[in-house]
């Protein structure tokens, strides 16, 4: 039975209640973890702000950044056990679970040796004055966490925050958390001081829903869906507290007739099978200049159809998508548009040794998709591709602005002029 920990302590809920852990590669219960609720998130809550006032809020910036890079060396040396932890839980291949807590390493790593070198400023004003400018925590931190990077999203959203003095309440997805839940009992054998770091399992509406609406909770963290930004964003401003949020994406790959074909065609296939195409920058939308249309699509076609999905240890390009939901979503993303008559340009494959019940999805590549179509406009989160044709590069930008997303963006070219003409009228907050 996997736990919470609130105070420095592993518990359960207070109402006794669990929810089952299922493996999306078979489908099957592997564990039971807490189902925090109202109650639960008040006493992380209650925890997270008497630590400030104690041991945790009395370390300076030095012991703090040492404590996140002893974390940073108990991921590393834990790091195949939590890949392992995070391959059953997600299904992604281990290749991707293993690169994953390499990245949380760094997360810590990182901010801890940055913890004492955030400083102040003397600001020059009137004479006979001084004006000092210092940098403290916020405070109660409340961080929301997705469930297709759990381990990596966990690291980056709480790394800075605790570097920082702050003190965390974290809600992992109940989907995907029993490496978030692993990481925190790391942090306790770091040395963390009770209360520093709290975590909370449980659903969204409930666990989730509570954090973000508690009065006590002085900054929000949020990375997930448009329509739970929105909630979030509600109960933040309720209590007049700042959040930040990573929500949805359509990226596109805007490829033009002097890119380099061969490198951008590998990196478009990468961009939308990494993660099984559960990932916010995924990208989703192929835009190619209408000279070299039909020769760069036939080129990532004929990758595309070397994609294998599998289970973890099979180690292949895909895993299964994370639960029943999400493979029925992304499969009726792929009916409607074969029903609509969009062409299939090509599909990966499904290992035939994959155990019945797992929620595995075929990657598909689909042609000439309309500006209009769902393929285009709504976030698939699986790996299905959607090319479209453009002339010149005004209805290239026009095409790559033309969804209401705004996450990331590529341009392919070997034209520096173009690469800053293209790159500033993108209307996303990365190219």
């Amino acid at each position: 039975m996997a736990h919470m920990i609130i105070g420095g302590k592993t518990c359960q809920a207070v109402s006794g209640e669990t929810l089952e852990v299922r493996s999306p590669v078979d489908g099957q219960v592997f564990e039971h973890i807490p189902r925090g609720q109202a109650a639960d998130i008040d006493l992380a809550v209650r925890a997270a702000r008497a630590a400030l006032s104690s041991d945790w809020g009395k370390l300076n910036a030095s012991e703090r950044g040492r404590l996140m890079m002893k974390l940073s060396h108990l991921v590393t040396e834990h790091g195949e056990e939590l890949a392992l932890l995070e391959a059953k839980d997600t299904g992604k291949p281990m290749t991707t679970a293993r690169n994953d807590m390499i990245v949380l390493a760094r997360y810590f790593e990182f901010y801890g040796g940055a913890a004492d070198k955030v400083h102040g400023e003397v600001i020059p004003f009137l004479n006979g004055y001084q004006v000092n400018l210092l940098r403290e925590p916020l405070g109660v931190t409340a961080h929301i966490i997705p469930w297709n990077y759990p381990a990596q999203m966990m690291g980056r959203s709480i790394a800075p925050a605790l570097a920082m003095g702050n003190a965390v309440v974290v809600k992992p997805a109940e989907d995907a958390c029993m490496s978030c839940l692993r990481i925190a009992e790391l942090a306790l054998e770091a040395g963390f001081p009770a209360g520093a770091l709290n975590i909370v399992s449980g659903l969204g509406e409930e666990a989730g829903a509570a954090l973000s609406n508690h009065p006590d909770i002085n900054f929000i963290s949020f990375t997930g869906s448009n329509e739970v930004g929105v909630l979030i964003q509600q109960a933040a401003a309720r209590h007049a507290v700042k959040c930040t949020l990573e929500l949805g994406g359509k990226s596109p790959h805007v490829v033009f007739e002097d890119a380099n074909l061969e490198l951008a065609a590998a990196t478009v296939v990468r961009g939308i099978i990494q993660n099984t195409g559960q990932t916010c920058t995924a990208g989703s939308r192929l835009l190619v200049q209408q000279s070299i249309h039909d020769k760069f699509v036939a080129l990532v076609a004929e990758k595309f159809k070397q994609v294998r999905v599998g289970t973890p240890e099979m180690n292949l390009d895909c895993g299964p998508v994370v639960n029943p939901t999400q493979q029925q979503r992304v499969n009726r993303f792929i009916e409607q548009a074969k029903a609509a008559g969009l062409p299939v340009l090509a599909q990966g494959q499904i290992d035939p040794g994959v155990p019945a019940g797992g929620y595995y999805v075929m990657p598909t590549f689909f042609g000439n998709v309309p500006a209009d179509n769902a393929l285009a406009q709504q976030e698939v989160f699986g790996p299905v591709l959607a090319a479209m044709p453009f002339t010149d590069e005004a209805q290239g930008i026009a095409l790559a602005n033309g969804t209401e997303f705004g996450l990331l963006a590529a341009v392919w070219t070997e034209n520096g002029g173009r690469q800053q003409r293209v790159a500033k009228a993108l209307k996303c907050g990365q190219v």
